[in-house]
């Protein structure tokens, strides 16, 4: 069995064909990816039919690497250099066994490194490439933060004593002592982008750091830092980013591109004083993510719909709206890549500028110069513009002049910050946008949040209680509910246990009618400006919810947690 070849293995085990074998290693010679890889991504199998089939054929042990805490001494044996060029995880020992967690266990390449590096016998171990992933990150990252605290806290104590003895505070030779911070701010980096963090947050508490990650919207604890080492992290960060180290009083931003793993993703960093010291956030923003279509983001029947037909308008106002967090800018950039094309000119007011989308006129906001957002769009209208996006409108100037631009021929499109859709004409009016404006200029509103999926590989179905059916406004007594199933996970490798992976939006689509300009223009009683909208054939975002958890997308809980609780 030891020069047995997987795609002879996948063969015998009747996961694949011949044919399909045949056409994997004809693929394979294109991308050069190793045949497991092939397989994958070309849809033939799935990596678990892989991970099935190898530990039946081979009497290989799986292991979950998500679920398992391993010895921090296990990185002595094996090099994190040597993890991340096999993808190998060192799990345990017995006696003089190394048992090694692969992602491909008839890597007898790797096999044999390990064992001249470990100098014990491999035991090979089957593990999912997103729990190697995992492992290596979590393992190897801590391992090396860990490294970097323990040179900080040294050469923290060193300085202290050299003060002490020498009563003199030496400034500005940093090269000597700059090497930990760096490893240590490169490790929490490296931390984010591997586990899908959207933001770090380093956070200073009275007697430590705590550094926490937002993945798929929730905030979760990852490490602690000693508290002695605050400055050095924070200088780090300042001096990474081109803020101003030695202003520690006011609130800073700035921004920086990294490389982790060939992927280069811009940070966005804020710094915040508190009571404890500077508290920073950053922003990761992937350079390799492509844009979404409105189906991957989660557009769906009426609200697709009304979407495009949005999209095809020549002229008028086009509003995104929700709290903060709930997906407007990437609905935006959406919507800018479909209408960017060779016969009009685009340009965007942005504030920072998030994603740069090729033949797109991108405009960034600095208030410090005087290039605010109603200066900046002052200028982009005597740029002969067609579309023009406001990153957000935030004072009535900057609303007055958008709606002019729409009023004039052009279409515009914008974010705001409003609860649903119906409320964002009150959010105008109080602004101080004049209602014939309104009702002249804009086209349709479109209010979003983002729910988590249910992890496709852990999905299971189940029948809901009366009270979970109600709690999504389901009526338990209607007929067209008896056989409804809902859906939750029950946290697998894939989705690190917390049965979600990824987000979705649910969305609800405001067109204007002639009926509600007419109720805008008049200033009717908000009753009758509700009836003209539930008559324009408007569905609320709860039918959007209600839809998703049918089709088993999201959960019950997950619709309570993120939107019934941010509306009450």
């Amino acid at each position: 069995m030891k020069f047995t070849r997987l795609g002879d293995l996948l063969i015998d085990a009747g996961v694949i064909t011949d044919e399909q074998l045949s056409e994997a290693l004809a693929n394979q010679k294109k991308t050069k990816r190793r045949l497991g890889d092939e397989l994958v991504q070309s849809g033939i199998i799935t990596e678990r039919q892989v991970v099935d089939a190898l530990t039946m054929q081979l009497g290989i042990d799986f292991i979950d690497l998500t679920s398992v805490d391993i010895n921090p001494e296990m990185t002595k044996l094996v090099p994190k250099n040597l993890a991340k060029r096999y993808n190998v995880v060192p799990v345990r020992t017995r006696g003089d066994e190394l048992y090694l967690a692969m992602s491909d266990p008839l890597n007898f390449i790797a096999t044999e490194e390990v064992r001249a590096a470990s100098r014990k016998r491999v035991v090979p171990m089957i593990a999912m490439q997103s729990g190697i992933d995992h492992a290596i990150s979590k393992l190897y990252g801590t391992e090396g933060a860990k490294r970097a605290i323990l040179e900080m806290q040294q050469e923290v104590g060193d300085a202290a004593r050299e003060r002490s003895s020498l009563q003199v505070a030496e400034v500005g030779n940093e090269s000597e002592s700059s090497a930990p911070s760096i490893r240590l701010v490169d490790n929490v980096i490296e931390r984010g982008i591997s586990t899908r963090a959207s933001d770090i947050h380093i956070e200073p508490m009275e007697k430590e750091v705590l550094v926490r990650m937002r993945v798929d919207g929730l905030l979760r604890n990852e490490f602690n830092i000693p508290k002695e080492l605050q400055q050095s992290l924070t200088s780090r960060v300042k001096v990474m980013c081109n803020m101003d180290v030695t202003e520690r009083r006011i609130p800073q931003d700035g921004r920086a591109v990294v490389r982790v793993r060939m992927r280069e993703a811009d940070l966005r960093v804020s710094t915040l004083p508190t009571v404890h010291g500077e508290k920073i956030v950053m922003r990761i923003l992937d350079r390799t993510q492509k844009l979404n279509t409105p189906e991957e983001l989660g557009f769906m029947g009426i609200n697709l719909e009304r979407y495009n037909m949005l999209l095809n308008l020549k002229q008028g106002i086009i509003l995104l709206v929700g709290p903060t967090g709930s997906g407007k800018s990437s609905t935006l950039f959406t919507m800018i890549d479909r209408l960017n094309t060779e016969q009009v000119n685009i340009v965007t007011l942005e504030d920072p500028v998030e994603y740069n989308i090729e033949g797109v006129n991108q405009v960034q906001v600095n208030e410090k110069t005087g290039m605010t957002f109603a200066a900046g769009l002052r200028s982009i209208l005597r740029q002969d513009p067609d579309i023009i996006s406001v990153g957000e409108i935030r004072d009535r100037e900057t609303a007055d002049i958008a709606f002019r631009s729409a009023v004039t021929g052009h279409l515009v499109l914008s974010t705001l910050h409003t609860n649903d859709a119906v409320s964002t004409l009150d959010r105008l009016d109080d602004i101080g946008v004049e209602p014939y404006m309104v009702a002249t200029a804009l086209k349709g509103v479109i209010s979003q949040r983002l729910v988590r999926r249910v992890c496709p590989h852990c999905k299971e179905k189940y029948v809901p209680s009366d009270e979970e059916m109600r709690s999504v406004g389901l009526n338990p007594r209607d007929p067209a509910n008896k056989d409804i199933m809902f859906a939750r996970g029950r946290g697998c490798p894939e989705c690190y246990h917390t049965g979600y992976r990824g987000r979705i939006v649910v969305v609800e689509t405001l067109t204007l009618d002639k009926r509600i300009r007419q109720a805008i223009s008049r200033q009717a009683p908000r009753s009758e400006l509700l009836d003209a909208v539930e008559k324009s054939g408007f569905q609320p975002m709860i039918e959007n919810c209600r839809e998703l958890v049918r089709m088993g997308i999201t959960s019950s809980e997950e619709i309570q947690r993120a939107i019934f609780a941010q509306d009450d």
